[in-house]
């Protein structure tokens, strides 16, 4: 495998443990049911149901136990830190706006300083899961790939649903404002 091959794969392996990381993170605490992010059949509703289908798949070892709960946890405790960091930024900004003239400087420093910290988070977030997946055997990776596999083709359907309702709204607007 090349080294420009392994840089992409662990990328898209990094990528994919975040965008997981942060679809179960953002589920309500009373589960999928829950009302919460755009209530029931929000697409990330499913997302803990095939977490935990994964899990009982790969039938993992003691030591292998204790990563995925430790990322787990690093997972959902950098969502509620990243939370907490959006909540003082909206503060920050909300005192902000009191004043006549924008601080627009002050507004930029800020929103730098959380991403500065969001970045890190996430660089947590990734580690950990990444720290679980290579103490996996080939099998399990195998059963991994099919189901980021499986994740990254929904995925592409949803956003290909959603780029053929833009068009369609794009192009119902323009026939409006064409029509007399």
């Amino acid at each position: 495998m090349s080294k420009k091959t392994s840089r992409f794969l662990a990328v898209a392996a990094a990528s994919l443990a975040l965008s997981l990381g942060t679809a179960f993170a953002a589920q309500p605490q009373g589960g999928e049911g829950g009302m919460g992010h755009g209530g029931p059949g929000w697409h990330h509703g499913g997302f803990m149901k095939e977490l935990n289908q994964l899990h009982g798949q790969l039938k993992l070892n003691a030591d292998q136990e204790k990563q995925w709960q430790a990322a787990l946890d690093t997972m959902k405790q950098s969502h509620e830190a990243e939370r907490a960091n959006h909540e003082q930024m909206r503060q920050q900004f909300k005192q902000m706006q009191q004043q006549p003239i924008l601080d627009l400087n002050a507004m930029h420093a800020a929103h730098q300083q959380i991403e500065q910290k969001d970045a890190q988070l996430r660089e947590q977030t990734a580690t950990a899961w990444l720290n679980f997946y290579n103490g996996l055997n080939d099998q399990q990776k195998t059963t991994v790939s099919t189901a980021l596999k499986q994740h990254f083709a929904k995925m592409e359907q949803r956003h290909e649903k959603m780029r053929e309702r833009w068009e369609k709204h794009r192009g119902d607007a323009a026939a409006s404002a064409v029509k007399p």
